[in-house]
C-alpha cells in the first residue's frame, strides 16, 4: 500500500511522482465501483460534513485582512490544542490572521483515497475562502496541508494558484521572528530527555527541518536526541489514507515511529502537526512516551 507520505518522490533520482500515480489508479477504482467500503464510508462522510473524522461540518468563516489561517479539520477534531496556541503565537508578533478552512479536510486525504471529485470540492471552498479573505499569505498548520495547497492542488485537481498569495507554514514564520527578535520565549522547566519527531509529509519540504528544530531548542533547555528516523528519511505516522484503507499498516507505521523515540532515550516527544500528534499520543503509553505540541509549549513560554 502506497501512503502517500512524500517518501517514495523525495528519494526517486529523477522526482517521479508515484504517489499521485497510485492515487490515480484509486480515482479509477472508485469510478469503477471496485473501491473498498471503507473509502465509500469516507466519501459520505466527507459529503455530509467536509471531514471524516466529524459529523460537525465546518464552522462559518468571516473578515478580511492580509493574513489567513488555515485550520483543517485534524486541528480541530484530532488536537484541538493547537490551532488557540498558534492564535497566542502569532497574536505575539502582531498577526491577526483570518480563519478559513474551520474543520474541513484540505483535500489530500481524499484525494489520497482516490476520492478526486471530493478532494476538488474541499479544495475549492477552502481557496474561494482564502480569496474572499483578500490575503496576501496563507498560514498552514502542517507540513500536510503546505504540500496539500502549495502543490497538490495545482498537481493533482488541476487547480490554479491563487494570484499573490504565498502558502507559509506556521512553524516556519515563527521561526523567523524567533531570529528577528520579535517572538521572544524562555526555556521551560523540563529535564527529561526529548526528540522532536518529523511529521508525516516533512520530506516534502526539507527546507522546514532546521527552521522547526530551532523552535524547540529555544524552549527546551537541554539538546534534542535525533531519531534514526528523521529528517529525509523520516516515514509517516499512521495519519495517511491507510487509517481508513489499511488501519493495521497505519498503526504498525505510528508503532515504529514510536519504537525509533525509545531507542533513542528519548522520553518526550515534540511535534506541531496535529494529526501526527493524534496517531502518536494512540500509542505513547505503550512505551513509556509523551506527547507534547510544540505550538502549545511555545505559547506557554512567551515572555
Amino acid at each position: 500500500s502506497e501512503v502517500d507520505g512524500g517518501n517514495s518522490r523525495a528519494h526517486c533520482v529523477f522526482d517521479q511522482p508515484f504517489e499521485a500515480a497510485i492515487a490515480s489508479v484509486r480515482v479509477e477504482l472508485v469510478d469503477q465501483g471496485l473501491a473498498p467500503a471503507a473509502v465509500d464510508k469516507v466519501r459520505q462522510r466527507i459529503k455530509h460534513s467536509e471531514t471524516p473524522f466529524s459529523d460537525q461540518p465546518p464552522q462559518p468563516v468571516s473578515g478580511t485582512g492580509d493574513y489567513a489561517l488555515f485550520v483543517g479539520d485534524e486541528a480541530v477534531h484530532l488536537w484541538p490544542e493547537a490551532a488557540p496556541a498558534v492564535l497566542k503565537l502569532l497574536a505575539a508578533v502582531g498577526i491577526d490572521p483570518t480563519i478559513v478552512g474551520n474543520g474541513r479536510n484540505s483535500g489530500l486525504l481524499a484525494q489520497s483515497l482516490g476520492l478526486a471529485a471530493s478532494a476538488k470540492a474541499l479544495a475549492e471552498k477552502t481557496l474561494a475562502e482564502v480569496q474572499a479573505s483578500g490575503a496576501k499569505t496563507l498560514l498552514v498548520l502542517s507540513a500536510g496541508d503546505y504540500f496539500a495547497i502549495q502543490q497538490m492542488y495545482a498537481e493533482r485537481l488541476g487547480l490554479e494558484p491563487l494570484p499573490d498569495v504565498e502558502v507559509v507554514e506556521v512553524s516556519g514564520l515563527l521561526a523567523k521572528s524567533l531570529v528577528a527578535g520579535t517572538l521572544a520565549v524562555s526555556q521551560v522547566d523540563e529535564d527529561r530527555a526529548y526528540a522532536y519527531i518529523d511529521p508525516t509529509h516533512a520530506v516534502r519540504n526539507p527546507m522546514r527541518h532546521d527552521p522547526v528544530r530551532e523552535l524547540v531548542a529555544a524552549v527546551m533547555p537541554n539538546p534534542a536526541k535525533e531519531l534514526f528516523w528523521r529528517q529525509d528519511r523520516a516515514h509517516p505516522v499512521g495519519s495517511t489514507q491507510l487509517q481508513f484503507s489499511n488501519p493495521t499498516l497505519a498503526e504498525q507505521l505510528t508503532q515504529a515511529r514510536l519504537r525509533d523515540a525509545k531507542e533513542s532515550g528519548a522520553e518526550l516527544l515534540i511535534c506541531e502537526d496535529p494529526a501526527t500528534l493524534h496517531q502518536l499520543n494512540r500509542f505513547a503509553d505503550e512505551y513509556g512516551l509523551e506527547v507534547f505540541g510544540l505550538y502549545e509549549l511555545l505559547a506557554t513560554a512567551l515572555t
